[in-house]
């Protein structure tokens, strides 16, 4: 079966940009959202998805793929400010990701909590977790009919995943941010088994590649290490979560080995991190092997031996910025708040000090906008200030550049990428290069690169399978086997099975209903098995354990001669049994009064009986209707009757003689050359003009109907010729019945 059902994708957030992802799946009736994320460079409602676009009741799966504000920060407005909770819709992300969610929302609502347009209250975000449902990497989710889900590896922070959604039987995989390389506590983000129809996929970096990971770390530290020798401190701004812990075992490494640096402090000035490396700790098995082994020695990562973590009591920022040289990991990453936007401005007008940028900068932001080197910026408290700090940029951002990108998409080999998540320059530079690349080894993919709000319909050809199991699975099936059993369908899936197996494998049970019709007998037994072998083909003739006459329609219906003028029909009843047996009591029902197909049948006789009724008036008015239906039609007729002719029934034939010419028979005339003669025994039209003969049978078939039916009348031999007879007729011989 092959229909062309449409998947709906529309971006809410995310589209032609970075932050708020938010993306919506529709398809065959189901919804399914991935991420709920906020703008961090907007504030209050303007950092929302565009959430009034969706009806969030009809919600049935809310996917987050990881706790980074711009994935998952608005998660707790849509579940408590909109009509969410009306609906049935469940919340589901890794483990990891619950439990840092906390810590990250938490914080979010501290730094906001004093602000007029704060989204949404402690208690809200309370409320909102009790929502989610916790689940593990690698484990499928069936969540509603028609909708289930395999979470696998993304790399880039922890407990980051990546979703295989199945929507009645469409694949999709929706990427969130990943990263493909291995670091120093991650493992990269690996590649599903199956092969999805679409690609929903990050394009942060376009189609720029970066340096590779030892030249990033070789470089980060030279620059570190200037800017200590110069007496400077060392400002790195980053979240607090994710990418601090991997700057933290980098610089733990590198300091363990350069014993001159012992005396040089490392900070990292987040309480939101300090709380988050006891969930570090806690799920060490979801990290690499590099990390767990050295867990099962007993040496534990992320308890660092250079680094320690700053007590943010009242003044810290001074007594650290007028201390010796030193580094600081601060929070947030973009230096829009918090602690490294008050280090940044404290250290900004001192040419000693030097800022590294290390993960990706939003357009909008401080830490975007401090890259193109400005004389002066705006202080948060108001003013302008002068900045004369150091500025580099070094991307330890976990998001995949052009090359690792194009090496994940074309490994998928999905029919349909969907670029997500990356600003429209970069978008539109990885969307001309992996068309152009399609376009030359003449692979029809389609690359798509939709706005927010522009919605995405991509139609499929839906190819519907069916798994045989259990029985009919026991035997390989050769080409052009045919398998026969019971096709079950669940959840938009199709299995085929033996029935016997269907307690087994449903836990359905079975039972055979028998279904009996009886039927008032108005004809002889024979008559009725002369129609169902015209209607049936040959049927099984015989008798009942009960002696009595059966006859057996396709295998399927027993048609039994209980009584004297009574039919019983029998079957065991199923789709197909009750159509047969539904026609089969049509047809019997109909046999004297269904003469549409009418046909006059006689046997040849040596002696004739004339019935006591044969010459009655009524019987001689019946004929006489016959000869003026057809006069009526094609005019004056010509009766001829054997014993007119001085033949009579019983004269014997000279050798060579045709038997009709012993029979009545009517003559029909157009002209003096075209005429039709009508048997009045076998009913039989002949003519040399063809269409007169077909015109002359399609008449009398209508005559026939029209004056006679099997439970009325007969037509019978007498001295006289053909005639109506009513009643009981004592000997069946002289009988010509007409019947269907």
């Amino acid at each position: 079966m092959a229909d062309a059902p449409t998947l709906s994708i529309t971006l809410l957030g995310a589209g032609q940009e970075v932050g708020r992802s938010c993306c919506v799946l529709q398809y065959r009736g189901k919804t399914v959202v991935c991420d709920a994320g906020v703008h961090p460079a907007h504030s209050g409602i303007a950092s929302l998805p565009f959430i009034d676009e969706l009806d969030w009741s009809s919600v049935d799966v809310l996917l987050i793929t990881h706790f980074h504000l711009d994935h998952a920060g608005a998660l707790a407005y849509i579940t408590e400010k909109t009509n969410f909770r009306d609906g049935k819709g469940k919340v589901y992300m890794t483990h990891p990701t619950k439990a840092l969610h906390k810590f990250m929302m938490q914080d979010f609502v501290r730094t906001s909590s004093s602000s007029f347009d704060a989204l949404f209250s402690p208690l809200d975000m309370a409320k909102s977790l009790d929502l989610i449902i916790p689940i593990s990497v690698h484990q499928h989710i069936t969540s509603c009919a028609g909708i289930s889900f395999t979470p696998y590896h993304a790399g880039h922070v922890l407990g980051a995943c990546m979703f295989l959604v199945d929507i009645a039987g469409l694949n999709i995989l929706y990427t969130g941010d990943y990263s493909r390389v291995a670091d120093r506590h991650l493992m990269p983000a690996e590649l599903p088994p199956f092969r999805p129809d679409v690609l929903i996929v990050e394009s942060t970096f376009g189609a720029h590649n970066l340096e590779s990971r030892l030249e990033q770390e070789q470089r980060f530290m030279d620059l570190v290490q200037s800017i200590i020798l110069r007496g400077g401190h060392v400002l790195l701004p980053t979240f607090a979560v994710g990418q601090t812990q991997e700057l933290l075992l980098i610089l733990d490494e590198y300091w363990a080995k350069h014993p001159e640096l012992h005396n040089v402090p490392i900070y990292y000035a987040s309480g939101l991190a300090r709380k988050s490396m006891a969930v570090y700790q806690t799920y060490i098995h979801t990290m690499n092997s590099n990390i767990r082994t050295r867990f099962a020695r007993r040496d534990n990562p992320f308890v660092f031996k250079h680094i320690s973590n700053l007590t943010q009591t009242r003044g810290w920022e001074k007594k650290v910025a007028e201390g010796p040289p030193c580094v600081v990991l601060a929070s947030p990453g973009f230096m829009h708040s918090g602690p490294s936007r008050d280090l940044f401005e404290l250290w900004a007008p001192d040419p000693r000090n030097g800022l590294i940028v290390t993960g990706y900068s939003i357009e909008g932001t401080l830490a975007r906008d401090i890259m193109s080197e400005p004389d002066e910026f705006e202080s948060i408290r108001g003013g302008m200030l002068p900045r004369k700090i150091s500025v580099a940029s070094i991307s330890f951002s976990a998001h995949v550049d052009f090359k690792q990108n194009s090496e994940f998409i074309e490994l998928v080999k999905a029919q349909h990428v969907v670029l997500v998540h990356g600003e429209q320059t970069n978008m539109s530079r990885l969307k001309a290069a992996m068309t152009a690349r399609y376009r030359e080894r003449k692979e029809d993919v389609k690359i798509h690169a939709p706005r927010n709000l522009e919605t995405l319909n991509l139609a499929f050809r839906g190819e519907r399978v069916a798994k045989a199991i259990g029985t009919l699975a026991n035997t390989q099936p050769r080409p052009n086997d045919v398998l026969s059993g019971l096709l079950v369908s669940k959840d938009f899936s199709y299995t085929l099975l033996d029935p016997r197996d269907l307690k087994d494998f449903t836990g359905l049970s079975t039972c055979t209903m028998t279904q009996r019709q009886k039927i008032v007998l108005g004809v002889r037994w024979e008559l009725v098995r002369w129609h169902l072998d015209g209607m049936f083909g040959s049927v099984e003739e015989g008798n009942d354990g009960d002696g009595m006459p059966t006859m057996r329609i396709m295998g399927a219906v027993d048609v039994k001669h209980t009584r004297e003028h009574e039919l019983t029909l029998e079957w065991d009843s199923s789709a197909s049994n009750d159509m047969l047996a539904d026609s089969t009591i049509a047809l019997i029902a109909g046999i004297d009064k269904s003469p549409a197909s009418a046909k006059l049948t006689s046997q040849r006789h040596t002696h004739s009986h004339s019935h006591p009724h044969a010459d009655t008036p009524d019987a001689r008015m019946r004929i006489n209707r016959l000869v003026w239906f057809i006069e009526a039609h094609f005019g004056t007729t010509e009766l001829h009757k054997p014993d007119e002719e001085g033949g009579g029934i019983e004269t014997e034939r000279e050798p060579g003689e045709e038997e009709a010419d012993h029979e009545p028979w009517l003559l029909v005339r157009m002209n003096e050359e075209t005429t039709a003669r009508i048997n009045l025994v076998s009913l039989v039209v002949t003519s040399e003009d063809e269409a007169l003969r077909e015109r002359v049978e399609g008449v009398l078939d209508a005559a026939v109907t029209t004056i006679s039916s099997l439970g009325e009348a007969f037509l019978c031999k007498s001295e006289s010729g053909i005639e109506i007879c009513h009643g009981e007729v004592s000997d069946a011989e002289s009988v010509i019945e007409i019947y269907d």
